[in-house]
């Protein structure tokens, strides 16, 4: 299969935006204008404005003097960039790889995707009618390079789709200025009365290169192929992507459905037979009125489960607004991973935290819910109760310590201990009462102190003397008191609760 390019020529790009913005313009003489050295110079015209004479570099006074009803607009400098950033990003619905041609261009790289429109000219006529349908004029050339695409663009005058066979002729045919080339040298090969490439394609290349320079000898060979030309898409390619657009818009969620069906069953076709598994996916439609709707998941494990990602998908389709309809699907897994087939052993039931049931509820949850709201823990190497664990990264990261099983510690441990006031005999007797948040607790039952010191190699300061406590009302608080008695600076503090 050869490349195939094609290049967008945003003729009125900037005083289309204008008309877009205003309708009432549609019909009126458009132009903008800028300061360049004291004079206000027209930078831009509609095609209203140019059939009555006013060009580009124009001053304004002039162009005012021709048409006295003028409408004229300050000209925004970075406008162009702008506009284009939108455009491209809204034309991927036609190819994952577009880029920005400034000033006033596109290029898609359409290799293997104007078979899904009908061939090249229904892809091209397809590109022109919905960004005409946008407001904009554009003019829409496709060929085997970029240059020839670019230049056809700009200076064609018969078919603006070139096929391999009639890309020499096509290339022939092109003006100087067609290839790319800077305005001083397109000039001096008009002066020497080659005005187009055919007249000094076959001259020795070691004559054109001393005559006009390596750039110039670069572009020539960039439009012939002979040279690769590399493009900057707008947004990366994902290397894991699946796109389905669509002959007709789909408005109704079970059309959405089977798309999501289809791309991934490929998506995880293709996973499967790298041994590979996703941990985040994303799934783009594309409207037809230009916006975009976007459902994000992610798994806790590699997967490449149809039915189990379709239903992690499936809890957030009813979010998309089809609107007039999407016309295109995409999906995309930004982070995938080794997944490689798991030995399981016969005659035993599956269970822990390596069955994939227990992976698959937590996606269910964490989708649902919040990517935060399932946590898994590890013991950590800490004295400091606060300390002694840490959030796991995943359900298969094993534990590097062990947990503290020879002693009694509540089911739920604050993050941060909450001061509170204590009544207590001196020196070292259970506390009688204390209170938090404004509640008297009398405790009835007590058991301690235990006794845990400052991780002196982490920080330094008093120690903790920990009591487990029994209220009135049957609840067990585990509190300590922070330094001695005899410290001026002694606090209480609840650090947690026990069922």
């Amino acid at each position: 299969m050869s490349n195939r390019f094609v290049s967008i020529w945003f003729r009125y790009l900037r005083t289309d935006w204008f008309t877009i913005r205003s309708p009432h313009l549609k019909d009126t003489p458009v132009v903008l204008s800028a300061p360049v050295h004291g004079r206000m110079i027209i930078t831009g015209t509609n095609t209203l404005a140019e059939s009555k004479g006013i060009e580009r570099g124009m001053a304004l006074a002039d162009a005012r003097a021709i048409l006295p009803h003028l409408e004229v607009f300050n000209d925004i400098p970075d406008l162009p960039e702008r506009l284009l950033r939108k455009l491209a990003e809204w034309c991927i619905r036609f190819s994952p790889i577009v880029a920005i041609d400034s000033p006033d261009g596109l290029l898609i790289d359409a290799t293997g995707c104007s078979h899904l429109w009908g061939g090249d000219d229904q892809y091209a006529e397809a590109i022109t009618k919905k960004l005409n349908a946008r407001g904009y004029h554009v003019r829409v050339a496709m060929a085997d390079t970029i240059g020839v695409a670019w230049g056809m663009a700009r200076f064609g005058k018969e078919s603006l789709i070139i096929t391999a066979e009639n890309h020499p002729s096509a290339f022939m045919s092109l003006p100087p200025e067609g290839l790319r080339i800077e305005d001083e040298i397109s000039e001096r090969l008009h002066k020497l009365g080659l005005h187009t490439v055919s007249e000094f394609i076959n001259m020795p290349r070691s004559s054109l290169l001393r005559r006009f320079g390596k750039e110039f000898m670069t572009r020539l060979d960039m439009a012939l192929g002979a040279e690769i030309e590399m493009m900057q898409p707008v947004i990366p390619l994902e290397p894991y992507q699946q796109r389905l657009p669509c002959l007709e818009p789909i408005v109704t969620l079970t059309g959405i459905e089977i798309a999501l069906q289809q791309l991934l069953e490929t998506l995880c076709g293709r996973l499967q037979e790298e041994q590979k598994g996703l941990r985040s996916a994303v799934f783009v439609c594309y409207r037809v009125d230009g916006k975009v709707e976007r459902v994000n998941i992610s798994t806790s494990r590699p997967s490449r489960n149809v039915n189990h990602l379709f239903k992690l998908f499936g809890e957030k389709l009813s979010g998309i607004e089809p609107d007039l309809g999407i016309e295109l699907f995409v999906l995309s897994a930004p982070k995938v991973e080794e997944h490689l087939p798991a030995q399981e052993s016969m005659w035993k039931s599956l269970g822990g935290l390596k069955d994939s049931r227990l992976s698959e509820l937590v996606d269910r949850l964490t989708n649902r819910i919040g990517l935060n709201a399932v946590q898994r823990y590890l013991p950590d190497e800490h004295y400091w109760p606060e300390r002694s664990f840490r959030q796991a990264t995943s359900l298969s990261e094993e534990p590097t310590a062990n947990y503290q099983v020879g002693k009694v510690r509540p089911l739920q441990l604050l993050r941060t201990p909450e001061v509170i006031e204590v009544t207590a005999p001196i020196p070292d007797y259970p506390p009688m009462l204390f209170r938090y948040k404004n509640k008297v607790h009398q405790i009835v039952k007590a058991d301690g102190p235990e006794r845990i010191e400052q991780e002196w190699w982490i920080q330094g300061g008093q120690h903790r003397d920990y009591y487990r406590v029994e209220d009135e009302e049957g609840n067990r608080y585990w509190i300590f008191r922070l330094g001695h008695y005899h410290d001026k600076t002694y606090r209480w503090f609840l650090h947690g609760f026990f069922a």
